[in-house]
C-alpha cells in the first residue's frame, strides 16, 4: 500500500469538513465546564462533503468505545495509541446517513448527519491486468494499466486512492497520460513470482466538481518467471533469457527500412497479446494501390499498436539471421513461432535494439520508454515503496 495515503489521511484530518459535535451528557447544566467530546462531523449535518475520515476527539481521558454505523453496518475504525482519538479508516460515502455514538468514562456524545448527493458519479471503465485480455499471470514489464469512464479533473484525490501492495516490495509510481488514463509501473522490472494486489478505495472520492466514486475495486495479479528478449535488427538475432539464464537463440528478419514505416520501432516492447492467426494489411495502402498487402500469419505476438509483431514468416527463413526484409514486424521461423508464442506471457519485455526508429511511449505498451524523471514527472504525487502482501 502507498506510504503517500497515511499522511493524505491526517491532512483530511487537519482539514476537517464540518464544526465537531461537542456534547455530553455528564457535562450538561455544569456551568463552565468544558466539552470533552468532540464529534466530527457535527451532529445534525446535511449535504457534507463525501471523501473526509469520521472523527472523535476525547479531552478528558481515554474513549472507551467508539461505534460508526451506516445503513445497519459498522464503519471501522481506528484509536491512536492513548486512545483519546479514534478516525474511520475510510472516508465518507457520498449520499450516506451516519450515526455515532462515542464513550468515556466521563460521558457520552452522539453525533448523526449525512452527506450529499453527487451530481454525477466516475467508474473505472478497465484495469489491465485482467483474466481476458492478459491473464492473471503475467511478465515482469507488466504495468497496472486504469481506465475511468468520465475526466478526472481531481488527479490528486483520485491518485492518492489508488494502492499498490506487493509480496516482494518495489519502488513504483501512477503516471497519468490523460484525464482518463492513468498507469503505474515499478522503477524497475518487478521480481519475478511476486504476487500483486491492486486496490481502489474511490467510494466518496472526488474525481471533479460534484463527480464522485461510488464503487472500490480490487484486482490480484501474478507476476511469473522473468523471460526478457532482446532482438537485434543488426546482428539479425533474439536473444531469450529466462530468469537470467539464456534459454534459446532465435534468427529474425527485422524491418527493411527505406522509409520511417518500414524500420521496426526500437526501445522495450512489451508482449501485448497473443494471436493464433493475425491477417495482416498495410495501413495506408488500399486494394490497387502500390504497397497494398493482405496476408495471413500464424502464431504471433503484439508489441505495438503500429502493427508490430513477433510471428512466424516462413516466406523469409533464408534472410533469417542475415538480412532485414520484412515491413516492420520481427521475422522468425515457424518452428521459433511456435515455440515464442507457448513460452511467451503477456507482459514480457521483447526489447529492439539497432534502429533509428524510437517507439512512442503511447504506441501500445511502451511505458518503460520513459526514464523514471520522466515517468515522474506525470505522477501527482511522490514514488513510494509498496507494502507487503
Amino acid at each position: 500500500m502507498r506510504a503517500t495515503g497515511a499522511g493524505a489521511l491526517a491532512l483530511l484530518m487537519a482539514t476537517g469538513c464540518s464544526a465537531a459535535s461537542a456534547v455530553e451528557e455528564n457535562q450538561k447544566g455544569k456551568k463552565g465546564s468544558a466539552p470533552a467530546l468532540y464529534i466530527t462531523p457535527a451532529n445534525g449535518g446535511r449535504d457534507l462533503l463525501p471523501g473526509h475520515p469520521i472523527r472523535v476527539d476525547s479531552a478528558n481521558g481515554a474513549l472507551t468505545a467508539v461505534t460508526v454505523t451506516t445503513k445497519g453496518k459498522a464503519v471501522q475504525g481506528t484509536f491512536s495509541a492513548d486512545r483519546t482519538r479514534w478516525r474511520s479508516l475510510r472516508p465518507m460515502l457520498a449520499d450516506t446517513q451516519y450515526s455515532v455514538a462515542a464513550t468515556t468514562a466521563a460521558g457520552s456524545a452522539r453525533s448523526a448527519f449525512s452527506t450529499l448527493k453527487p451530481k454525477s458519479v466516475y467508474n473505472i471503465e478497465q484495469i489491465i491486468p485482467n483474466k481476458d485480455i492478459s491473464g492473471l499471470t503475467v511478465g515482469v514489464g507488466m504495468p497496472i494499466m486504469v481506465s475511468f469512464d468520465k475526466d478526472i479533473a481531481d488527479r490528486v484525490s483520485v491518485e492518492r486512492n489508488l494502492f499498490v501492495q506487493a509480496s516482494r516490495p518495489v519502488e513504483g509510481a501512477w503516471h497519468w497520460f490523460d484525464n482518463k488514463t492513468i498507469a503505474y509501473r515499478p522503477k524497475e522490472f518487478w521480481p519475478a513470482h511476486t504476487k500483486v494486489r491492486f486496490t481502489a478505495r474511490l467510494s466518496g472520492v472526488r474525481g471533479a466538481d460534484g463527480m464522485y466514486g461510488v464503487k472500490d475495486y480490487v484486482r490480484d495479479f501474478k507476476i511469473g518467471r522473468s523471460q526478457i528478449s532482446t532482438a537485434s535488427v543488426l546482428t539479425h538475432m533474439m536473444k531469450i533469457k529466462r530468469d537470467g539464464k539464456l534459454i534459446r537463440s532465435v534468427p529474425i528478419s527485422a524491418g527493411k527500412g527505406g522509409v520511417t514505416k518500414y524500420h521496426t520501432t526500437n526501445g522495450i516492447h512489451l508482449a501485448m497479446s497473443r494471436e493464433p492467426v493475425t491477417v495482416m494489411t498495410s495501413p495506408d495502402a488500399g486494394p490497387g494501390q502500390a504497397g497494398y498487402y493482405s496476408q495471413t500469419v500464424y502464431n504471433t505476438v503484439r508489441i505495438s499498436n503500429s502493427g508490430e509483431y513477433v510471428h512466424s514468416a516462413p516466406w523469409s527463413v533464408g534472410s533469417q539471421g542475415y538480412s532485414n526484409v520484412s515491413h516492420g514486424c520481427v521475422n522468425i521461423s515457424p518452428e521459433n513461432a511456435r515455440w515464442f508464442i507457448d513460452n511467451t506471457l503477456i507482459g514480457d519485455p521483447i526489447i529492439i535494439t539497432g534502429s533509428p526508429r524510437v517507439l512512442e511511449p503511447l504506441n501500445g505498451w511502451g511505458h518503460w520508454q520513459e526514464s523514471w524523471p520522466e515517468w515522474l514527472k506525470w505522477s501527482r504525487l511522490r514514488a513510494a515503496e509498496t507494502d507487503s502482501m
